[in-house]
């Protein structure tokens, strides 16, 4: 099935990695929301659990490898084209993870990474979904 223009919603998946004071942000290198800056996370794949694709994505775009991951929220994405039609439509499923120490780099579709303050996200410009997941993941992990 095609990504653009699905007959159905797709299932995605993202990461929230936290550490004290900060969250991990991935600079999308494709469509949709290129350029954006968002939660590192994709596409579930055929035969894989959600975990599983949280974890691959997690690691093909930061290199972080987490432990435990906890179910933060889910989202819809719907991104319309111009003529009214639905272009993109994916349920998004968030998890929280608590940072282990590696060094994030990006990878995959991801042009960049950075760690990025609470107290300083909205010069990320996120999407108002980002920032409740993020939330939701400081609540379940106590930071």
């Amino acid at each position: 099935m095609s990504r653009e223009y699905p007959a159905r919603p797709l299932v995605g998946v993202g990461v929230a990695v936290l550490r004290p004071g900060q969250v991990l942000l991935a600079r999308r290198g494709n469509p949709p929301n290129q350029g954006a800056w968002s939660l590192p996370g994709g596409a579930q794949r055929l035969g894989e659990t959600v975990e599983q694709a949280g974890r691959r994505e997690l690691a093909e775009e930061t290199g972080l490898v987490v432990s435990d991951l906890h179910l933060a929220a889910v989202v819809d994405s719907m991104t319309p084209d111009s003529e009214g039609g639905l272009r993109f439509h994916y349920t998004i499923i968030d998890y929280a993870a608590r940072w282990q120490g590696d060094t994030a780099r990006a990878g995959g579709d991801i042009t960049e990474v950075l760690w990025a303050d609470f107290d300083g996200l909205e010069q990320y410009e996120l999407w108002s979904e980002a920032y409740r997941v993020i939330t939701a993941a400081r609540k379940l992990l106590g930071l």
